[in-house]
């Protein structure tokens, strides 16, 4: 990943291959973003109009490289939009800068060295770049030849270094905010690995082992439990899934502890490492992207890395519900009747409808530990995808001050996301004749419906929220801001401000 240092040098006496400056949008044109005095000085403050003059507007996302004049040691200018300038006396939005550091971060793939001279107001800010940084400059190269990828980059490495300018070294705060920032964001890359792996490597029994390896690696508890100890148990909904497939399903249970919490945080992940729909087969054209049907359980996994390696004043318990959903003699049918891990029955309308059913087995378990909220985080419903679009999930909750708090969060740290009502009406729509429950009801709000299945397994008095990153898990587009092509880690930052906010008794 890329290395950060912070930097309190001069821009034009520092050697890079880049500078990075910011530019807003003004009522007249581009305007240099504060922090980039002596770059503009060097081009005798005439740096905007130049801009200018190449098209540039300082808009979000906009970038414009230059080539340096003399009094610069760094050969090249990038100057990257970040978006409206701020009215007098206010400061740009965390998300703007982080942003525009993503953008920059991607575009200098190849080089050794880049300076970022972007306004840093106090230590959000500096955190703020350090995110948009390492989470721009990712790539995923593990199975291109030479670990390199000929298309992104023209076969070079991601950025190797990034000086941010203007970060105070000795500052304690600028430290805290740097080093949280390469936490969160080394764990949010890890989830993007894991969602990017194809599924004939990322299987249940492989994913477990991964998470027993970084347990290891971070002095936390982990339990794993394989089929035969999710028959033993009578772990109903995740054996369903994974009946159909040679790789047997497994459940995870990765614990974090501190000795100073007062709290008990338990997050659980969907982790179907690929998705086919079952005997309800995907039609073609669906299917070529459900090895991301994990992505919940890589974001819960994450989080609960993130808040060791933060040594949040928060206990946290993730539960990874893993299996893969194949078509097989042995898969479950339609019709067939499960007996879930909380004793209630579902009769299996749609194998496709496979998330809530390992949901379910791992939400009851959770929440025979009582702990004081639980959130659960699936690539659940085609849906919400026409409800909320690519880059937006959905909350639901049991609980209105819960589903507010979660997304205040989400908001905060920069990851879009809208509440969405638990409707009573449309609860009817999953009885059955047969089971206590069906896996399937109403086809229009199909989202809110998966919803309200998962409630029925979430223990009595326990806050709940339920997260739908069904849209924004998986970018199938071109690259924006930080977020890559492919997996996006979306809903870790999240997830790991709840912790932060649990544990300082700011949130319930």
């Amino acid at each position: 990943m890329t290395a950060l240092t912070l930097s309190t040098s001069a821009a034009p006496g520092l050697r890079a291959d880049a500078i990075v400056i910011g530019v807003a949008k003004g009522a007249k044109g581009p305007v240099v973003a504060p922090g980039a005095e002596s770059v503009d000085k060097a081009y005798d403050g005439k740096l905007a109009g130049v801009l200018e003059t190449l098209g540039a507007s300082g808009a979000e996302g906009e970038l414009t490289k230059l080539p340096s004049p003399a009094g610069l040691k760094a050969p090249l200018v990038v100057a990257v939009g970040l978006g409206a300038e701020p009215e007098k006396d206010s400061s740009f939005a965390a998300e703007a800068l982080r942003k525009a550091a993503g953008v920059a971060a991607r575009a200098l793939t190849g080089a050794k060295k880049a300076a970022f001279v972007l306004p840093l107001g106090d230590a959000a800010d500096v955190g703020a770049v350090a995110e948009g940084v390492l989470l721009g400059a990712y790539s995923f190269t593990a199975y291109k030849e030479n670990g390199k990828d000929p298309k992104a980059g023209n076969g070079k490495a991601p950025l190797a270094e990034a000086a941010l300018l203007g970060g105070m070294p000795r500052d304690a705060a600028h430290k805290a905010a740097l080093a949280r920032a390469v936490a969160v964001s080394e764990e949010l890359n890890r989830a993007r690995d894991l969602i990017n792996m194809p599924p004939n490597d990322l299987n249940p029994e492989a994913f477990a082992a991964i998470v027993q390896t970084a347990a290891k690696e971070h002095g936390l508890k982990v339990q794993v439990l394989d089929v035969k100890a999710l028959e033993k148990g009578g772990y109903g909904g995740i054996l369903g899934v994974g009946a159909g497939s040679t790789s047997g399903p497994r459940l995870v249970k990765l614990s974090y502890t501190s000795s100073k919490a007062k709290k008990h945080l338990a997050l659980v992940g969907k982790g179907i490492t690929y998705d086919s729909g079952g005997i309800s087969l995907k039609p073609a054209g669906h299917n070529e992207t459900m090895k991301c049907d994990m992505s919940g359980a890589a974001a819960v996994f994450a989080a609960v890395v993130s808040a060791a390696r933060l040594g949040l004043d928060v206990n946290v318990t993730g539960w990874l519900a893993l299996a893969e959903n194949m078509p097989s003699g042995s898969a479950t049918r339609p019709g067939d009747v499960l007996r879930m891990y909380s004793g209630k029955t579902v009769e299996v309308l749609n194998t496709d409808a496979e998330g809530r059913l390992v949901l379910a087995d791992a939400l009851w378990a959770a929440s025979a530990e009582k702990p004081d909220a639980i959130v659960d985080v699936a690539t659940l419903t085609g849906a919400m995808m026409l409800a909320l679009g690519s880059r937006t999930f959905g909350i639901m909750a049991n609980d209105d001050a819960f589903r507010t708090a979660v997304h205040e969060a989400a908001e905060e740290v920069g990851e879009p996301a809208w509440p969405m009502p638990l409707p009573e009406h449309l609860r009817k729509g999953m009885d059955s004749a047969t089971a206590d429950i069906a896996n399937m009801g109403e086809r229009m709000g199909g989202g809110l419906v998966a919803g309200l299945f998962l409630r029925e397994f979430v223990g009595e008095g326990i806050a709940w929220a339920h997260l739908d990153i069904a849209g924004p898990a998986f970018n199938d587009g071109g690259p924006f801001g930080y977020t890559p092509k492919g997996g996006t880690g979306s809903a870790v930052r999240t997830l790991v401000r709840l912790a932060e906010l649990v544990g300082s008794g700011d949130l319930g």
